[in-house]
């Protein structure tokens, strides 16, 4: 792999399908490895029981789409049955290689869990471990998440409510600003774990 772009291609599609050695690709469906082929990146996914089930590498051009909507379209592969033509099956390592047509796929939207795990992710500066930001999260369920923030120059903790649907990046970014608001800010009587909480839900 030479080409530079193809290189972040494939190293972004590895940082997604991290979370997925922990959690189901789909059901039933475990994510066994990315690996990097010439124009393409390879997902290894195991099918089945462990001892029973067979594991195929699905190739994704990397010219045919953003490395984000990759998890959405393995879900939409692997939740049902899919024919595929002669060319598009193939053998490596002992593996079914099936490539696959991502602009004639619709990738299924991404679970809560994913959801929050992206907004969880962009708040969790590793290189800041002295003064963090993001303490704590909760999912309350609805499409809802709290997020227990604390601004190293202001005392006490915030809960901070968003929606994960949709959630801008813009909000992200401002969110340490947001916090500070006034007109945001409100009592938090049912919840111990913050003294003040925002609500950021319409934002």
């Amino acid at each position: 792999m030479t080409d530079p772009e193809d290189r972040e291609q494939q190293a972004a599609v590895s940082r997604l399908l991290l979370y997925h050695l922990n959690a189901p690709v789909a059901d039933g469906c475990r994510l066994r490895g990315v690996l990097p082929a010439p124009g393409a990146v390879r997902i290894a996914i195991h099918a089945g029981a462990e001892a029973e089930g067979a594991t195929f590498l699905y190739e994704i051009p990397h010219d045919a789409v953003a490395p984000y909507c990759i998890p959405g379209i393995l879900r939409t592969v692997l939740a049902g049955t899919r024919l595929y033509g002669s060319s598009d099956i193939g053998e490596a390592m002992g593996m079914t290689v099936i490539r696959l047509h991502p602009e004639e796929i619709t990738p299924d939207p991404e679970p809560e869990q994913g959801q929050a795990l992206t907004v969880l992710r962009a708040l969790s500066d590793p290189g800041d471990d002295e003064h963090p930001f993001l303490i704590g999260f909760l999912m309350l369920g609805r499409d809802l998440l709290r997020l227990y923030v604390q601004r190293p120059d202001r005392p006490g903790v915030i809960g901070a409510d968003i929606r994960l649907t949709g959630t801008p990046t813009a909000l992200i970014a401002s969110l340490p600003t947001l916090i500070t608001e006034e007109q945001h800010q409100q009592p938090s009587p049912d919840d111990p774990h913050c003294d003040l909480l925002v609500d950021l839900t319409n934002w």
